[in-house]
């Protein structure tokens, strides 16, 4: 006789680029436990992300910065977590001030530790990159539970992050490239910036920011990209804190192909869905660049490749420059490097409506075996 399903409750409360990873893991417990996942993080963003995924049944986004008390999505997560008695607690969190926050949420709602499993307590964690960590730590099962009863999937899962994008952001973005006269054409994203780019009106101090690519290298760049896709719309990708950055680089610029856009989450993912290639830092976007099979560049300061290089399930080109041990700042990447690496993509054909499949399909002409990256230093 078959075990039940169950439904697994995943926390993590990571940025964009942590959730975009945490799909591998949600593939897995999905697959193993027969029921799709319940998801715990924390701001807007796994929401927007897991809106259509095959993965995901429900999603909590509790506050980043509000006390528990005040937070009504904390006290639905507590009610949802005191309802499920059986149901296996996956918590990938690794921060120390996160954790704590997530151990009161477990303590007060009388989660049962036997069901519940934390990523940063077991082997899963040794393994250099994030992606091998999940789905190792997919491999694990509560105490409280039967390891036979729910066994490693058959075929095996992906083994990489991959979004889907829900027909409502798909039809969104269509019209928004209708409006803007940019339908039809091939789009490259690039996305210059991250969450530590600028400090109000001003670029934080160079120092500061291992991310930082000299503006009049972005510059060059694009005066590269231009001439050798000059059909091509650069489309400069960022979220309303970044709009300085973006509107000083496409001035730098000068050219009318280069379009600088404050972009939704829902709509970027649409656009990744549909474009050409990216060239970006390494930032939540890359990770939903590969995730959706878009062939990309990630340009790396001083985290390593080794840990955070995207993935793509497909198995479409990602290319990694810089980084440990080759560098460990972007302003030491010179700008033909970056464009070596953006001209070696294959890039993709646009797929008809931005349809996430469709898109992946188009994507698998000349890739990678699925899971795999290429780097380069």
């Amino acid at each position: 006789m078959s075990a039940p399903p169950l439904h697994p409750i995943v926390i993590w409360f990571g940025r964009v680029g942590d959730m975009i990873l945490l799909s591998a893991l949600l593939e897995v417990l999905h697959r193993r436990y027969g029921s799709p996942c319940s998801v715990v993080g924390a701001g807007s963003w796994p929401a927007e992300i897991y809106a259509a995924h095959e993965d995901v049944a429900r999603i909590s986004c509790l506050r980043r910065y509000t006390a528990f008390m005040f937070d009504r999505a904390w006290w639905r997560a507590w009610r949802a977590l005191r309802a499920s008695r059986n149901d296996p607690v996956y918590v990938c969190e690794y921060d120390p001030r996160k954790l704590a926050r997530i151990q009161r949420l477990l303590t007060l709602s009388g989660t049962d530790p036997g069901r519940c499993l934390f990523i940063t307590r077991g082997a899963s964690f040794a393994h250099p990159h994030w992606v091998d960590r999940l789905v190792s730590f997919g491999r694990l099962t509560p105490p409280a539970l039967n390891a036979a009863d729910y066994p490693w999937p058959s075929p095996p899962p992906l083994g990489a992050p991959h979004l889907q994008v829900s027909p409502p952001a798909g039809a969104e973005c269509t019209t928004w490239l209708e409006a803007r006269g940019w339908a039809g054409r091939p789009l490259v994203l690039v996305q210059p910036g991250n969450r530590r780019t600028m400090r109000g009106r001003k670029l934080r101090a160079a120092s500061a920011d291992d991310k930082a690519w000299p503006i009049e290298r972005w510059a060059a760049l694009l005066h590269r990209v231009h001439e050798r896709m000059p059909q091509a719309l650069i489309v400069l990708c960022g979220a309303p804190r970044e709009s300085l950055l973006l509107s000083w680089i496409a001035r730098a610029t000068r050219l009318a192909a280069v379009q600088p856009v404050e972009l939704a989450l829902p709509r970027l993912l649409a656009l990744c869905a549909r474009a050409h290639s990216m060239i970006s830092v390494d930032t939540g976007p890359a990770h939903a660049a590969a995730a959706l099979s878009l062939p990309l560049v990630v340009l790396f300061g001083a985290h390593s490749q080794e840990e955070w290089l995207p993935r793509s399930p497909s198995g479409s080109p990602v290319v990694g420059v810089g980084g440990p041990p080759h560098s460990s700042r972007l302003d030491q990447i010179a700008v033909e490097t970056v464009f070596a690496a953006w001209s070696a993509l294959p890039g993709r054909t646009p797929a008809g409506g931005g349809d996430a499949a469709s898109a992946a399909a188009a994507a698998a002409g000349g890739a990678l075996r699925p899971g795999a990256s290429a780097t380069a230093p």
